[in-house]
């Protein structure tokens, strides 16, 4: 089996998976037809855009988020059940495992940010196409860290059920993480030290320069350092906790 064939065999399976595929690309897909094109006050502008360009770019961050946890993590979990041994006997070796994994997983993640920006498109989301390319890519940018934590996860439980319940838990971060409603006062002092506040503010970048927005205007700026120093220290915690997973379970070998 060779490199290229394995991923598309792999993309296929998983993208007919019908669990995946709904939390990934269709409810987010939902949540913006609700919430970013239905209420009325979705035309009014903010940063480069209006509000219903500011909700897609969080619904589709979170579909990419959740992308890379669940497909990270059934990685780990696969590893660990014995499915790299047996692709050991195939002609793949164990790094083109891991590289078919990644790209398998960030195909997955195109899917909700190509679904959420042509919704957006042809409904009533307004930005400028350099801001929205910039914006689809910083999407696809930040969702990488969450590869992390899903591996972590993967590592921790061995479990597809965690996998899933690892995911769930996305849709928490994601309302901490400001993608779905503006937030202000407490909870956003609170949000800001939280994983998916800095993917979020680093996708809405292009559009918004910083401004935080809340239900009745401004509230407030982020310098894009304190959004990238969010990305990266989450990032590293990730990465530590599978560095000590893997040890852990290399060590009671």
């Amino acid at each position: 089996m060779n490199l290229a064939t394995y991923i598309a065999m792999d993309f296929w399976r998983n993208f007919r998976n019908a669990g995946n595929t709904f939390f990934i690309v269709v409810l987010p897909a939902i949540l913006f037809l609700f919430f970013g094109v239905n209420m009325d006050n979705t035309d009014l502008a903010v940063g480069h855009g209006n509000v219903s360009a500011w909700i897609m770019i969080g619904m589709a961050t979170y579909g990419a988020i959740t992308a890379t946890t669940a497909l990270a993590g059934s990685a780990a979990v696969e590893i660990q059940q014995g499915w790299g041994r047996q692709l050991a006997l195939t002609a793949l070796p164990h790094g083109g495992f891991v590289l078919a994994k990644t790209l398998i997983a960030l195909g997955m993640a195109v899917l909700p940010v190509a679904v959420l920006n042509v919704l957006a498109l042809v409904t009533t989301a307004q930005m400028p196409p350099l801001t929205w390319l910039a914006s689809a890519a910083l999407t696809l940018l930040g969702s990488v860290p969450f590869a992390l934590y899903g591996l972590a996860v993967g590592l921790l439980f061995r479990s597809d059920a965690a996998v899933g319940a690892a995911s769930g838990v996305v849709v928490v971060l994601a309302f901490f993480g400001n993608a779905f409603n503006p937030m202000a006062g407490v909870l956003l002092d609170i949000g800001r030290f939280t994983p998916m506040y800095g993917p979020v503010a680093l996708a809405r970048y292009p559009l918004m320069e910083g401004e935080i927005v809340g239900t009745s205007g401004p509230v407030g700026t982020d310098p894009l350092w304190g959004i990238l120093l969010n990305v990266v220290a989450w990032s590293i915690v990730f990465a530590l906790a599978c560095l000590l997973l893997q040890r852990r379970r290399t060590a009671r070998r």
